[in-house]
């Protein structure tokens, strides 16, 4: 969890390998009602991945479970490789917790827009922006993947 995570060589992505550590994420993610993401490094593999619920997309999905629509119904967005390629300045404090860390939470600031870059699990690279939440935990699973934790950054 404290190194860096090594790349996924792009010509290894559709492997049973990769495939099988991506369904292990998302069975994590399934299985823990306050997952909303995950990273290999969280399944003890050090490798650059990441799944984020789109459950994360939605302005009023908050974890409070209330609102917005059931995180089982929506699909994973699978992050292989990713790099931020685009920050805002504009910064902002963020509750967190984080499956590593059962019981910890604070806040961390954090930028409230991203542009990630990555490859999806069939191997195609795509790029996309991220805000709110789903920028939260962009710039979360990262951290992971850089051998940080919230706890690092925690304000409180």
């Amino acid at each position: 969890m404290r190194k860096k995570a090594g790349e996924v060589p792009v010509d290894e992505i559709k492997t049973e390998k990769i495939q099988g550590i991506i369904k292990k994420m998302e069975k994590s993610i399934a299985e823990n009602d306050d997952a909303i993401a995950i990273a290999a490094p969280q399944i003890g593999e050090s490798l650059r991945i990441f799944v984020i619920s789109e459950w994360t997309l939605s302005p009023t999905d908050y974890p409070t479970g209330k609102e917005g629509p059931d995180k089982s119904e929506l699909k994973n967005m699978v992050f292989i490789n990713p790099k931020i390629t685009k920050i805002s300045k504009d910064k902002k404090n963020f509750a967190e917790g984080c499956l590593s860390a059962p019981g910890i939470f604070g806040t961390v600031k954090r930028s409230e827009k991203v542009k990630v870059e990555a490859y999806d699990r069939d191997g195609k690279k795509f790029s996309r922006g991220a805000s709110g939440l789903f920028a939260q935990a962009v710039q979360h699973e990262l951290d992971h993947l850089d051998g940080i934790l919230f706890v690092d950054k925690k304000n409180d």
